[in-house]
């Protein structure tokens, strides 16, 4: 009798579980894969290629003359100071401060009114993406029926945040491919022609993924337009020290839209120039006309619920100061008629399906292998051959 009980009760634990992972299985039956990132699709393939002279034109990470990662000295000087730290206690922003100040001081430079009077609101985000998904947040909440204009072509996470925020884009002429330079004439009048008030994102500088940069008359001018029209204009600083080599001459744009008086809103990442693509480091700021403004929006939830699941690291809390940025490099852009297929398939040369390059990849060791690459599969279109005398 009891064998028989426990029997029934077995059969109906069994078929119970059974039903129970059918149910809870089709709750993400419409769930479809993303499409997989282009960058990291490119990665994958190097990863899986066990050719030697395999190169990576892909991650715009900085990379030594063999090809290796570098960790910057000042870097390792802060992680021996606050290694064994007790402080593993949530963040506030009152210990962010710090980190904050250092970074508007980058940007603006340190006798800034912007940082003696106050006039801004900062929070450590999880590097630009992190900082360009938290202002998108911030413009649906407060402006919801604005809209954002990207240039065309932009970095493609560009689309995804402000989509993901459900704020509608737009795009604005930039890139020539046929002077592989900067559309002037066609930028300002989409700037002229966009509605007053409208939200811009531009690069300050190293353009991703063209890597042209007006020219500083040039950012003038569009700061004058963006004053007419009354536009907002929102940075993202990815590759301060990267265009020129200079932190202050990288910071130009933004810094003559200061001078012009606009209230500037600004991403900021050290995941390229601190070499911290791992942990994530960055920043967004925005100003205002007076003190008060500024710590309303620094206040509200939105920043407030971003700051709270900002992961410390070994670089949030303390900050370490340590001054000690080189020059490196910088992104451009290859013709988009160069075989990128034939490349990787045949001489294990792998970079983005658009011809984009980061010259990081690029060595003292393989840049005559590149070249050859390059010339076989472009050899009979004169074209894409110009565009690669251009860069290499």
């Amino acid at each position: 009798m009891m064998m028989m009980m426990m029997m029934k009760l077995t059969k109906r634990c069994v078929s119970t579980s059974t039903r129970g992972r059918a149910a809870v299985g089709d709750w993400w039956d419409h769930v479809k894969p993303s499409p997989k990132d282009p960058i990291v699709g490119v990665t994958e393939a190097f990863l899986q290629d066990p050719t030697l002279k395999k190169i990576n034109l892909g991650v715009g990470a900085y990379r030594d003359d063999q090809g290796k990662p570098v960790v910057l000295q000042c870097v390792r000087d802060a992680e021996t100071k606050i290694a064994g730290s007790d402080f593993l206690e949530s963040i506030s922003a009152a210990a962010t401060s710090k980190f904050i100040q250092g970074s508007l001081e980058l940007v603006y430079g340190k006798d800034s009114n912007v940082i003696t009077e106050g006039t801004f609101a900062g929070i450590q985000a999880l590097s630009g993406t992190g900082a360009c998904r938290l202002f998108a947040e911030f413009q649906k909440r407060f402006y919801p029926e604005s809209r954002m204009y990207l240039s065309n072509p932009t970095w493609s996470n560009h689309q995804n945040i402000w989509r993901d925020a459900h704020v509608p884009q737009r795009t604005f002429n930039y890139y020539d491919p046929d002077t592989k330079g900067l559309n002037f004439a066609a930028l300002m009048d989409d700037i002229k022609n966009a509605p007053e008030k409208s939200f811009f994102l531009l690069h300050p500088c190293a353009h991703n993924p063209t890597g042209v940069d007006p020219t500083e008359e040039q950012w003038r001018e569009i700061s004058y337009l963006f004053k007419v029209k009354n536009h907002f204009p929102f940075f993202d600083m990815a590759y301060q020290g990267f265009a020129s080599g200079d932190l202050d001459n990288d910071a130009k744009a933004i810094r003559i839209f200061h001078e012009d008086g606009h209230l500037i809103g600004c991403a900021q990442s050290y995941a390229k120039n601190m070499g911290l693509y791992a942990h994530r480091v960055g920043c967004l700021r925005q100003c205002s006309l007076f003190q008060c403004k500024a710590s309303n929006c620094s206040q509200k939830p939105t920043t407030a619920n971003c700051q709270s699941n900002v992961q410390q690291s070994s670089y949030s809390w303390p900050i370490t100061s340590l001054n000690n940025l080189r020059r490196f490099g910088y992104k451009i852009t290859m013709d988009q008629r160069v075989k990128v297929d034939q490349l990787a398939r045949e001489f294990h040369v792998y970079m983005t399906r658009d011809g984009r390059i980061s010259m990081a990849g690029v060595t003292s060791g393989n840049v005559n292998y590149l070249a050859n690459a390059i010339h076989q599969v472009t050899c009979c279109d004169q074209e894409s051959m110009n565009s690669v005398y251009n860069i290499l």
